[in-house]
C-alpha cells in the first residue's frame, strides 16, 4: 500500500465495466495520464475487440482489447458497473487483497452497507474526505447529483446553519447509462424536459450522511432535502439549485464559501452566474451564490460523467497514491 515514491513509477491499473459511459471516460483519462499504465478492460461482452470498436473515439489512442479475465498484478481496480453489480461483482471474483478498489456505483457509499468482506469503503468526496481518502484502502465514488447538491450545501452545513433546503436539478441524458430507454432515446429526449423520481431519488441518502458529517452530527437530515430532479436534452452535465432561509448578508455566506473551498483543487465560488459550458468536460464543480430577502439559492454545476463520476475516480486516485490531486485531469471546457 506504499504511495508512488517516484514520478517514473506507474500505478499498474485495472478497470472493469469499460463498455459503458463511465468506463469509457476513465480509458480516456488515464491513456493520457502520466502516472498510470492500464493493464487490462474487462468487459465478458467485448472481450477480444479493441476498445476503440465500443469506443469509436479512441482509433489512434490505444491498442488495448478488452480482457475476460482479471489480473491480480495490478495496484487498483476501478469498478465501473452498474448499481447492485459491484458487490455482486466481488461476491462472484477475486481479488487481491492488497489491490485497492474504487467503485463509482452506489454499492458501498452509505455507512451501513459500506463494508463487503474484509473491505471497508471511504465515501470518496475529496472536499469533504481527503484526509480519509488519503490513508484509505478502498473507495466508494459519489453519486453524480449528490456530488453537485453536495459540494452546494456542505458549507453551510459545516457552520450548523443549513435549514430546510428545496433543490432542483437537470442532467443530460449520459446520467441515464448507455443502455436504451424509453426515456434516452434521441426521439423522446429532443426537446423535452421531463421530472423524474420527484422527492425521492436515491442519492438523498448520501447526501444526508454527507451534510450530516459536514455538521459534526449536529444537523437532523431528516426531511432536510427536498429535491427534484429533471431529465434535460442534452448528453452531459448537471446544473441545481438549492434554496434555503438564512439570516446572514450574502458577504457573510460568501465568506463560509470562500474559506470552506480555499484549499479544494476543484470547486470553485464564483462572483457571476454559472453555466453549465463552463464545466462540461472538466473535473470542476462550480458555484454560484444569491440572495433576496432571507431567502438564498445556491447555484452548483458539474460534468456528471467527471466530476460526477470517472474524473472524480481518477482525483480519488491521486490522493490515494499521493499523486499531485490534479494530475491527469488539466482538461479544457467545450465552451463553444
Amino acid at each position: 500500500m506504499a504511495k508512488v515514491g517516484n514520478e517514473n513509477k506507474k500505478i499498474q491499473v485495472g478497470i472493469v465495466g469499460g463498455a459503458g459511459y463511465t468506463g469509457g471516460e476513465l480509458i480516456r483519462l488515464l491513456i493520457n495520464h502520466p502516472n498510470v499504465e492500464i493493464r487490462f478492460v474487462h468487459s465478458k461482452s467485448n472481450a477480444g475487440n479493441p476498445l476503440y470498436k465500443v469506443h469509436n473515439d479512441l482509433i489512434g489512442e490505444t491498442n488495448l482489447v478488452f480482457a475476460e479475465h482479471l489480473e491480480q498484478d495490478i495496484d487498483v481496480l476501478f469498478l465501473c458497473v452498474g448499481h447492485g453489480d459491484a458487490r455482486k461483482f466481488l461476491a462472484e471474483n477475486s481479488v487481491a487483497s492488497q489491490i485497492r478498489i474504487i467503485d463509482l456505483s452506489q454499492d458501498f457509499r452509505l455507512n451501513d452497507h459500506n463494508i463487503h468482506s474484509d473491505r471497508a469503503f471511504v465515501y470518496g468526496l475529496p472536499e469533504l474526505n481527503k484526509k480519509a481518502i488519503s490513508i484509505a484502502h478502498n473507495i466508494a465514488n459519489p453519486g453524480c447529483f449528490a456530488t453537485a447538491i453536495q459540494l452546494g450545501l456542505i458549507p453551510l452545513a459545516s457552520t450548523g446553519i443549513l435549514e430546510e433546503v428545496y433543490t432542483t436539478g437537470i442532467t443530460g441524458s449520459t446520467g441515464a447509462g448507455q443502455s436504451l430507454t424509453n426515456t434516452s432515446h434521441f426521439s423522446w429526449r429532443a426537446n423535452n424536459v421531463s421530472a423524474y423520481k420527484t422527492l425521492q431519488h436515491q442519492h438523498l441518502k448520501e447526501i444526508g450522511e454527507s451534510l450530516q458529517q459536514a455538521s459534526g452530527n449536529n444537523l437532523n437530515t431528516k426531511d432536510l432535502i427536498h429535491f427534484v430532479p429533471w431529465r434535460g436534452d442534452f448528453t452531459r452535465g448537471i446544473y441545481t439549485t438549492s434554496v434555503t432561509k438564512s439570516k446572514l448578508s450574502l458577504e457573510e455566506v460568501k465568506k463560509i464559501y470562500l474559506a470552506f473551498y480555499a484549499d479544494t483543487a476543484f470547486t470553485h465560488v464564483c462572483d457571476s452566474m454559472i453555466d453549465l459550458k463552463q464545466v462540461i468536460n472538466t473535473n470542476k464543480c462550480l458555484i454560484h451564490i444569491e440572495k433576496q430577502g432571507d431567502k438564498i439559492a445556491i447555484h452548483s454545476t458539474i460534468d456528471n460523467l467527471l466530476k460526477g463520476a470517472s474524473g472524480q475516480a481518477v482525483q480519488n486516485m491521486n490522493i490515494l497514491f499521493g499523486l499531485n490531486e490534479v494530475s491527469g485531469l488539466r482538461l479544457k471546457a467545450n465552451y463553444f
